[in-house]
């Protein structure tokens, strides 16, 4: 099916919903490498202007990718629920803009129609909508979600920590550990991202982790952020994993070239179940994605970035995930250009996540040979904060020393909660406060009230 819409003495005509999407998109440098962007901002206009008159109904009948050739087309087609669905079926996508944003519209109206959501449709609102549209509506959805701790409550933000190292020495690792939790960082997942692959070598680091959480009685929970086939393998030889960690994409065809299926992530997902390591719920798989990563493995099939992106959090939300997150600025100019359309894709990233039900965090961060530098960065951790997001990332100097890209720091994650009153997991803070790292208002006590703490973990560092 075919559209068009007529701007002054000029008509334009989109052939097919693929590439209205397309040219509807903000300007972002990804799709503009793919050929898919639209030639103009009055073309980008036309593409709104008749996007917004496209029925909701009609993502049921037109698929981007043909079920026939893609498993997550079918994922999204087979789970769909028409119930859930009823409520605004009857709405065109500029419809269910202004129903988003309408003050009648709450949680538990989003939450209603979770599942009769398609990532095409939400995507397709996205494109209408301005930043403070997407905080705005966002804001009403929060995602919950449990393992050792609750995460994505209501005025909390949680952090990641993640302290990487190129060698992955386990000292070096300990110690970076160490020094986020003192900053109060960690109740996401303490998350490492391996040098290596070896699985003696991810072994080692999470019996590390293991071995300090048990020592200090810690409710947050461990991720070594390896193929999920190394974890599966990990977890047979009896490795303590609590989260399951997997790169995911929008289209099968990417997912193949990271090794993966929906098949596999179900393997992944029950090996990890049956571990029975959670204690306050049993989330446990971590989702990272990017926009441009099915464009980067030629299997976007002309679908625009954002639209692919918003796809593979219909794969994550078949598997319940603990966390998913967004690494918005990770792959490079190539496809998010600068500050401003890293600032749109992070945006669009959480408001599509929360739409479609999944537990949204962000890494906001950007390679060095993109247009952007920290205040950009800044303004996006106050925007998401703003927005409700579920996490962020906690990096030693923000600067991540083995991965070599620029994200948050764990002062970073100090001011946001400051300036937004936004607390931490409710069972992390009560440990904080415990091990007085903290007061019971989530504010970081005096080095000497931490020293005994310091003390002891320091020496566990020379034994570890």
């Amino acid at each position: 099916m075919s559209y068009t819409e007529t701007i002054g003495s000029r008509t334009y005509r989109f052939a097919d919903l693929k590439t209205l999407m397309a040219k509807a998109s903000p300007q972002r440098s990804g799709d503009q490498l793919a050929g898919v962007a639209a030639a103009s901002e009055e073309e980008r206009v036309a593409a709104k202007m008749a996007l917004a008159q496209v029925p909701l109904r009609t993502f049921l009948n037109e698929a981007l990718i043909p079920y026939e050739s893609d498993e997550v087309t079918r994922l999204v087609i087979d789970d769909h629920s028409p119930q859930a669905f009823a409520e605004i079926s009857h709405l065109t996508v500029g419809d269910f803009r202004n129903w988003l944003l309408s003050s009648t519209t709450d949680a538990d109206a989003l939450t209603r129609i979770t599942a009769g959501l398609t990532p095409e449709m939400v995507a397709a609102v996205s494109k209408l909508m301005r930043n403070q549209d997407l905080i705005a509506a966002a804001r009403k959805r929060p995602v919950i979600t449990r393992f050792r701790n609750t995460i994505g409550l209501p005025g909390h933000m949680s952090v990641r920590l993640q302290p990487n190292h190129p060698t992955d020495d386990v000292k070096g690792i300990a110690a970076s550990m160490l020094d986020g939790l003192m900053y109060g960082c960690g109740d996401a997942m303490i998350g490492i991202n391996p040098a290596s692959d070896n699985l003696a070598a991810i072994t080692k680091l999470l019996l590390m982790i293991d071995d300090f959480r048990q020592r200090y009685q810690v409710p947050t929970q461990s991720c070594v952020l390896t193929h999920v086939t190394n974890t599966i393998a990990a977890i047979e030889k009896g490795a303590p994993v609590d989260l399951v960690f997997q790169s995911i994409a929008g289209t099968e065809k990417a997912n193949a070239g990271f090794g993966i299926s929906l098949a596999l992530l179900q393997e992944a997902y029950e090996a990890g179940l049956s571990l029975k390591r959670g204690t306050v719920g049993n989330n446990l798989m971590y989702f990272e994605t990017g926009q441009g990563s099915a464009l980067s493995a030629d299997a976007h099939f002309g679908v625009d970035q954002q639209t692919c992106e918003v796809r593979a959090y219909a794969v994550a939300r078949k598997f319940n995930p603990f966390l998913v997150n967004t690494v918005v600025g990770f792959i490079g100019p190539e496809y998010l250009y600068d500050g401003k359309q890293i600032t749109r894709a992070g945006l669009e990233d959480h408001f599509c996540g929360k739409l479609l039900g999944v537990p949204m965090g962000c890494d906001i961060c950007y390679t060095n040979h993109a247009e952007a530098d920290q205040d950009d960065m800044d303004n996006l951790l106050t925007l998401l904060g703003v927005a409700g997001i579920n996490f962020i990332m906690g990096i030693p100097g923000a600067d991540d020393v083995m991965l070599n890209y620029q994200s948050t720091s764990f002062h970073d994650a100090l001011y946001v909660r400051d300036v937004l009153g936004l607390r931490r997991a409710p069972e992390f803070e009560e440990w904080l406060e415990s091990m007085q790292i903290t007061d019971a208002r989530g504010t970081l006590l005096s080095a000497s009230s931490q020293q005994p703490l310091l003390q002891s973990a320091n020496d566990w560092i020379g034994i570890a």
